[in-house]
């Protein structure tokens, strides 16, 4: 069992050995209430040889999830076809502790979140719908019982999901959770799911000792992919300095939001990925395919709630998507080139911000990501450093053409046909 803390840069999650943790994790929201635990196993022995060791699932029933046969819920039902949160569902906890147990006996952090957003008034959520908003004298007794299930796993507990915080009464579930789960369990990590595209954490949270990381989410819209990266820059750099991830980038195959028409790519997903992580958002990503999230079956319906996307593809094709392969291959990188405490650089010399740029606290290292082939000028010197090119799609390693004249590091054409990392190692 793997057991986490925050890295005294806070930059990054480390284990109680000191070393470093890259989150890679997968997102599996609807796991507990559609996948059986025949298909459990069968997708744990699969994202873990793909390298993957955190999974983030919805504790309770996920608003926009696929329709199922496994007839299992949290809690009882009301005439109207809302939750009973007066009857709790012993038996659905208690698979969903033998699934996280599963998951964890395979090496795997869960990631698990508390209240989405359609549990809690007067979020975005409940504005599309209200009729599971959680009484708030019940928060305190559902974290507590959910505490004694699965705390002794050493799960993170994302308190929120896919949430913004638009009054005091929605901010003050999210505060209370937060303080309730770490009084009960301080070993624990926490983090909240935000909605996607927001910046603003209300103060009682930002603030709060009892908030270990940040997550965001550059999320499905077709029109902001660019927030990949700034958002990135601005997590990384809030008054209350703590490690950054992107929780949710665009998923692979994912039909872009508000059912425009088009899905993103393998390379979409990868840019996103890559953007986030040499842009202050180091500590790991969250990789994401349309259909596991939803635990989606061919034959069954897909409710278009929320954002609404277009229909997503069997688990069991979208578990075998390439981009799972390309996030395992970033985190492989990190690791082969210990990129670590990375600041992000602005010295590109070319009229946009899709380039990313970081360096090593210590400058022993630089990572460019290129993710159109270009001539690449670099307003710094950088003579003693040996470049190695990677081409993403097909991870493949090249050698770079490097020169340098008046000032300039420029870093020739390569022969890929793809996005590529340039690592630059300086010379002993």
């Amino acid at each position: 069992m793997i057991e986490l803390r925050i890295a005294e840069n806070k930059q990054y999650l480390e284990t109680e050995k000191g070393e470093r943790f890259f989150y890679l994790a997968d997102t599996v929201w609807s796991a507990f209430t559609n996948a059986t635990l025949e298909e459990w196993n069968d997708y744990l022995s699969y994202r873990k040889t793909q390298g993957f060791n955190v999974l983030q699932i919805n504790i309770l029933q996920q608003w926009d999830a696929s329709d199922t046969d496994v007839d299992m819920k949290p809690f009882a039902y009301k005439e109207d076809g809302s939750f009973d949160f007066n009857k709790r569902n012993d038996a659905y906890f208690e698979r969903a502790e033998k699934m996280v147990a599963m998951a964890v006996e395979k090496g795997f952090v869960p990631a698990l979140v508390l209240l989405w957003c359609n549990y809690v008034p007067e979020t975005w959520g409940s504005e599309i719908s209200n009729i599971n908003n959680m009484p708030f004298e019940l928060v305190e007794d559902y974290v507590k019982y959910v505490d004694g299930k699965f705390s002794k796993y050493n799960p993170i507990y994302l308190v929120s999901g896919d949430t913004d915080f638009p009054t005091e009464l929605a901010t003050s579930y999210y505060s209370f959770a937060l303080n309730t789960i770490k009084q009960l369990s301080p070993q624990c990590l926490t983090t909240l799911h935000i909605r996607g595209r927001l910046t603003e954490i209300p103060d009682e949270l930002l603030h709060s000792d009892k908030l270990d990381f940040y997550m965001f989410q550059s999320g499905h819209n077709i029109q902001f992919q660019n927030t990949s990266y700034t958002l990135a820059e601005e997590f990384s750099n809030k008054p209350v300095k703590r490690p950054a991830l992107n929780s949710e980038p665009c998923y692979e195959q994912m039909g872009y939001s508000r059912n425009i028409y088009g899905r993103f790519s393998r390379f979409d997903v990868r840019k996103a990925a890559w953007q986030s992580l040499l842009s202050g958002a180091e500590a790991g990503v969250t990789y994401g395919a349309h259909g596991i999230w939803s635990w989606h079956k061919q034959e069954k319906g897909f409710g278009l709630v929320g954002e609404a996307f277009d229909k997503p593809y069997d688990w069991r094709d979208a578990v075998k998507f390439e981009g799972a392969w390309d996030y395992a291959f970033a985190k492989k990188i990190f690791h082969l080139f210990n990129l670590n405490e990375l600041q992000p650089l602005k010295i590109v010399m070319k009229n946009t911000e899709e380039i990313r740029v970081a360096s090593s606290k210590d400058a022993s290292r630089i990572a460019i990501y290129l993710p159109v082939n270009t001539t690449l000028k670099l307003d710094t010197i950088l003579e003693d450093y040996d470049f190695t090119i990677i081409d993403l799609e097909h991870r493949r390693f090249g050698e770079a053409s490097v020169t340098i004249e008046d000032n300039i590091t420029t870093i020739g054409m390569h022969s890929f046909d793809s996005d590529v990392v340039i690592i630059g190692e300086k010379r002993r």
